[in-house]
């Protein structure tokens, strides 16, 4: 049987990618998907790639983190959830790495400028594709 989660999961990676391929395009050199000498293909699947990743380390372990969190969120008025999900990018920077995928963010605080700017077209995305 179908669970909520399992029907979220595509349109919720698909939202992701867009959102990251937004951010990098913003952030140009402090943010790369993919070699820009690879084939167009090659961009698109690090993009999907990427954005696989990105949505499991966010529902996976950004879950429990915020979950253990929330005193910290509260208290700094939602501005470690930022800080969160900067380390949550860079984790899913590190991930694809290891099998041989190009990602790459220049810094913790490029990080959480890239977090910001994916939450953002990620809940636009989202707005458009569920409606």
């Amino acid at each position: 049987m179908e669970t909520v989660e399992a029907r979220r999961f595509l349109p919720t990676w698909f939202a992701s990618s867009v959102a990251l391929a937004f951010a990098a395009l913003i952030m140009g050199q402090h943010m790369n998907i993919g070699n820009p000498d690879e084939t167009t293909l090659n961009r698109v699947l690090a993009l999907a790639i990427v954005g696989l990743v990105f949505t499991l380390v966010h529902w996976v372990l950004g879950s429990v983190v915020k979950l253990l969190a929330i005193p910290f969120i509260i208290i700094t008025l939602g501005f470690m959830l930022l800080v969160i999900n900067a380390g949550l990018l860079l984790l899913t920077e590190w991930v694809p790495s290891q099998f041989g995928v190009h990602f790459f963010i220049d810094g913790f605080w490029w990080a959480v400028l890239a977090s910001l700017v994916i939450s953002i077209f990620q809940s636009i995305v989202w707005a458009i594709i569920t409606e």
